[in-house]
């Protein structure tokens, strides 16, 4: 085998990638290589700016507890986790992309979701722990887990990557980095190679498999512009600035077929500090500029008006369509507000000292006089906007005195009653509390893009990219952000990164039997 002759070559060093170079590698391939388009101190494409959340298939607490790193008999005995069933799982996807997303994707995901964590735990390494910060409130002295999704990793979106880079030297897998792919060596529509820019040069690889896992288009403001909106080109980037739409461009020629959702509402994005750096994530603070504390108060426009049910459901299956709300908002940004009853529940992580600017006041009317340096643009509303929410709370409650605040749970503590007023529109359906208790707090959040739904079709079965006939490109996969066809306008949290995972595991074994058909040949 010569020198420039790999086994599989995967673009991309996200967990994607790295899943489908790993996979490759213990179905039987001998030389992996990875290129990346960016320098080593932006290895882990977006994955490195999650929070490190998974969402899986599960039977609940037994089930899960094995492959967890940090949990104590004691604590387990603190854990109210239901199970999570691939019917809900399959529930979650289908009705949150309104019923648009691709039968056979969203089943290979569900149905391969529970073994591909335990294969990133025991084979990679994966430092799994059960979210507590972020998917479970302590309610009664129990640690009561929502949303359905129950996964993080220790160190967040950094320890999936580390993990992964760990287990990629252990295994052999070589990393190139400052070498983007710029053309795949396709013979009679078969993909045998590909052509990566190194120091400057052109250099030719050779490999009877190339995995895909080079991301979307979030980070292209032109692309953004033009296959979603303009008002798309003024998101903030909230991962890595080098996933730029390069798996389009590559695929072009061998007419490879694009599908899913390039609508204006077609991408993950999220609740994003208005103050962060617009074109690119901060690789120390990384998912820390979320802003996901918005259940448990408000959020109103420039012009003072609320836009949103904050409480519609559980933080994890709103942020991805809450973020392309305040982007729509006049100037693309808004105004989150509690008051000090709500603030004790916010997460430090996210809306701790030194995180993010805190816009503190005595009074609403302070507030509102204070925010109008922030961009604030009507007192008068704002003020009035307050007011009429905390009366429908009040009155609500009066109605369903029976009803407890409990922000594990769709509580039904709303803003709706029988009386035709005080009313809100749009509602608050859950976890809403009158904002009465000073001090009172806002912080001013834009929206973060974070990955774009539409992208290359792909067989579910495989991971094998199809071309516009529907048929199979020999030679050529694809996992991660740039496959389209599984998530439409909305994404449950955690998703991803599953996805990501189930169908590189199928890239790297694909590619394996390719290596071994041309091993046989030779």
């Amino acid at each position: 085998m010569s020198a420039n002759s790999y086994d599989c070559i995967v673009v991309g060093s996200g967990n994607a990638g790295s899943s489908a170079a790993l996979s490759a590698i213990e179905a039987g391939c001998k030389r992996v290589l990875i290129v990346e388009k960016g320098p080593e101190e932006w290895v882990g494409g977006n994955g490195y700016f999650t929070a490190g959340a998974h969402r899986t298939v599960h039977g609940g607490l037994q089930d899960l507890s094995p492959i967890v790193t940090d949990v104590t008999p004691e604590v387990a005995a603190t854990i109210d986790m239901d199970p999570y069933t691939a019917e809900q799982f399959t529930d979650d996807i289908v009705r949150l992309s309104d019923g648009r997303s691709n039968p056979a994707m969203v089943k290979a995901v569900v149905d391969g979701s529970r073994n591909a964590i335990g294969w990133l735990a025991q084979k990679v390494g994966m430092p799994f722990t059960f979210s507590f910060n972020r998917q479970a409130y302590l309610v009664n002295g129990r640690q009561k887990f929502w949303g359905g999704m129950v996964l993080s990793v220790v160190d967040g979106g950094k320890g999936v990557i580390a993990a992964h880079r760990r287990a990629l030297e252990k295994a052999g897998v070589e990393t190139w980095f400052e070498a983007p792919a710029v053309e795949l060596v396709a013979h009679d529509g078969t993909v045998v190679g590909l052509v990566v820019e190194r120091d400057g040069q052109r250099v030719t690889l050779h490999a009877p498999a190339v995995v895909l896992a080079c991301g979307g288009f979030e980070s292209s403001a032109e692309l953004r512009g033009k296959y979603m909106s303009q008002d798309w080109t003024r998101a903030k980037v909230r991962g890595t600035p080098y996933n730029t739409g390069d798996g389009f461009a590559l695929t072009r020629p061998v007419n490879a077929s694009l599908t899913g959702d390039f609508s204006a509402s077609g991408c993950h994005s999220t609740c994003w500090d208005a103050n962060a750096q617009p074109d690119c994530g901060d690789r120390v603070l990384s998912n820390q500029f979320t802003k996901s504390g918005y259940p448990l108060g408000i959020m109103i426009n420039a012009r003072g008006q609320r836009f949103v049910d904050e409480g519609e459901d559980f933080r994890n299956y709103t942020y991805a369509k809450f973020g392309r709300a305040i982007l729509h908002q006049p100037g693309g940004y808004a105004f989150q507000v509690w008051d000090s009853e709500a603030v004790e529940w916010l997460r430090e992580e996210e809306y701790g000292d030194g995180i993010v600017e805190k816009i503190w006041a005595q009074s609403m009317e302070e507030l509102a006089e204070v925010l109008l340096q922030k961009g604030l643009e009507d007192k008068a509303t704002f003020v009035r906007t307050v007011e009429a929410y905390n009366a429908a709370v009040r009155v609500s409650k009066a109605e369903n005195p029976s009803k407890t605040w409990d922000p594990a749970v769709k509580d039904g503590l709303s803003t709706v009653s029988s009386q035709p007023q005080p009313s809100v529109d749009p509602p608050k359906s859950n976890w809403a509390l009158p904002l009465e208790q000073p001090p009172f707090l806002a912080v001013k959040v834009a929206c973060g893009i974070t990955f774009t739904f539409g992208g290359l079709a792909i067989d579910p079965d495989t991971a094998g990219v199809l071309d516009e006939k529907g048929e199979r490109i020999r030679g050529l996969f694809a996992t991660g952000e740039v496959v389209g066809g599984l998530f439409y306008g909305n994404y449950p949290g955690g998703s991803g990164l599953t996805a990501g995972a189930v169908f590189g595991r199928k890239a790297g074994a694909e590619a394996a039997k390719l290596a071994a058909l041309r091993t046989q040949r030779a």
